[in-house]
């Protein structure tokens, strides 16, 4: 006990204070990462709910006597990854998470003879647009949604009707929807509703965006963004297939192709009439025949009795009659049907009108003499080959006035910078350890290198301090004349077999005086001013032999 106590009193206050302070933190550090790894993992149960959602949620899990956490200013709760899924399903019992909407789960407790007609009226559109936000919510992209619909009554006797409308506020993810999206949303919503229009619904997100302004005339801004859809399209379509054709030549990751196309939004429509002339077909065919006779009557002029009587010239002679005229006429008429071709064709806007195609291509890169990457462009040849296939795969028309134009340059990243990332991103997934796996080995090994450094840096140095005193005190601690022929001072500082080494450089016993013999034994904490002059003395007088008894008692002691 007393040595401890002398062994305290020797560190003073400053290391007292110290060794106690990392003391307590290596403490409070084993604890917390024994009540880490001694704790359940927790996994996520819901995120991005709302606080009515989470109020609930905790009310159930209390009641369930589920532990659980709360991050995320309260939008995400963890509960023991073992019972997520019966968890999940618990809640989705009890009709959680709601989203903070109210669906047709309303009229379930309500009392259908007590409510008035404007009541269940309200009930109903408050239902209906519940289950749309709810189905919007389902979207991908999409982290809420409160839609409001307007389902103007049709007063009796009136002749006209008003439309409805509805309008949506959406949260996003991401920075904003794509027009696809906002085009789906408005169809699913208006074939949800009785008589609403797709043109009549208007959406803005979180950030007060217009997507859709709902004024039900946006044919032209649908056909503008559709059109730049399409040359977008077109452009990212063509500029991956000829990415493709030259990567597998350049290799990969050392070609760039950057494509623009220039689009003809013009909606011609052109009729065209063909007539093929060796095409004719008779049709129809008129003929017309006329005849005609007549005689001439000079001599028989006379109007008499005779001329007008029947048969009064049949027997007169042909030389007393006069001259007689006859005339025949024929005309055909053929109509002929002459073969017709009557074309109309319409062209839609979105026509391309030019294209053109730049393509970078790296060089190739030869390990020189000292390891080092060097930078050899391409050949012209090569370079001529790659141009001709683009010009192949892209549908190169002169005429229409495309472009092409192929550059080799040195790209900024070198091989063996790609090749370090490359090593990086198998590394990061060895062995298919997920995040959390790792996570928890990293953890593991920090607790290792802190326990094998508190106890090299502190635990070994506080035994070897305490053995070392205790040691040296037994070694002291020999009675006089007890070391071998020695007296007590030569023992004092010899020590248990350390008696050769002095035996015969110390000066004998008789030839010390009484006051200069020294047991420490016993003292008891207090050693004589005189004894240790002399030990001092004995060490001044006899240095190399005390050096190597002080180096024993550091070997023994370590």
């Amino acid at each position: 006990m007393n040595n401890f106590s002398n062994l305290l009193r020797s560190l003073g206050v400053v290391r007292l204070a110290s060794l106690g302070l990392v003391a307590v933190a290596l403490l409070a550090f084993f604890a917390f990462i024994g009540l880490r790894l001694g704790a359940e993992p927790k996994a996520l149960l819901f995120s991005d709910i709302g606080v009515e959602d989470a109020s609930r949620m905790i009310a159930e899990l209390d009641a369930a006597k589920v532990s659980y956490e709360l991050r995320g200013d309260g939008s995400m709760i963890y509960v023991p990854q073992a019972d997520v899924l019966r968890l999940r399903m618990m809640l989705a019992e009890k009709g959680l998470p709601a989203g903070g909407t109210v669906g047709y789960e309303i009229f379930d407790n309500a009392d259908a003879l007590g409510t008035t007609s404007f009541l269940q009226n309200i009930n109903h559109l408050r239902a209906l647009e519940g289950e749309l936000a709810r189905t919007i919510r389902a979207i991908d992209g999409i982290k809420g949604a409160r839609v409001h619909l307007v389902l103007p009554e049709r007063e009796l006797f009136s002749r006209e009707r008003r439309e409805p409308t509805a309008s949506i506020v959406l949260k996003v993810n991401r920075d904003t929807l794509s027009t696809q999206q906002v085009k789906a949303i408005q169809y699913l919503v208006a074939s949800a509703v009785d008589g609403l229009a797709p043109t009549r619904v208007s959406i803005v997100d979180e950030r007060g965006t217009l997507l859709a302004s709902g004024a039900g005339d946006d044919s032209q801004a649908i056909f503008a963004s559709s059109i730049d859809e399409r040359r977008t399209g077109y452009e990212a379509r063509l500029r991956t297939h000829l990415e493709n054709i030259v990567q597998r030549i350049v290799g990969v990751d050392k070609a760039r192709v950057e494509v623009t196309a220039q689009m003809d939004y013009n909606r011609i429509t052109q009729t065209s009439d063909t007539f093929d002339p060796n095409g004719q077909v008779v049709r129809s065919t008129q003929t017309v025949e006329d005849s005609s006779s007549s005689a001439d009557g000079a001599a028989n002029d006379g109007v008499t009795v005779g001329n007008n009587l029947p048969n009064a010239n049949l027997g007169g002679t042909e030389g007393e009659a006069g001259a007689r005229e006859a005339a025949n006429r024929t005309e055909e008429t053929v109509n002929y049907e002459i073969s017709r071709t009557t074309k109309t064709e319409v062209l839609e806007p979105g026509r391309v009108k030019r294209l053109s195609v730049a393509v970078l291509v790296d060089g190739a890169y030869v390990q020189g003499a000292d390891g080092s990457m060097v930078y050899t462009p391409r050949a012209q040849q090569e370079l001529d080959k790659i141009e001709a296939l683009i010009k192949t795969a892209m549908g190169f028309d002169e005429v229409r006035g495309d472009q092409v134009e192929v550059v080799n340059l040195p790209f900024a990243a070198r091989p063996e910078l790609d090749a370090g990332t490359a090593a990086t991103d198998e590394a990061a997934g060895f062995m298919g350890f997920t995040r959390a796996d790792i996570m928890r080995l990293a953890e593991l090994a920090v607790l290792a290198v802190l326990a094998l450094i508190a106890i090299f840096f502190v635990a070994r140095p506080l035994l070897a301090r305490t053995g070392g005193f205790a040691g040296g005190a037994g070694r002291l601690a020999l009675p006089g004349g007890s070391g071998g022929g020695m007296s007590g001072g030569q023992a004092a500082l010899a020590g248990p077999g350390d008696g050769d080494a002095l035996a015969g450089a110390l000066p004998a016993p008789e030839q010390l005086s009484d006051d200069m013999l020294i047991d420490i034994a016993q003292v008891a904490g207090k050693v004589k001013q005189s004894s240790v002059r002399k030990i001092g003395e004995l060490v001044s007088s006899h240095p190399d032999e005390s050096i190597s008894i002080v180096r024993s008692w550091l070997h023994e002691t370590a």
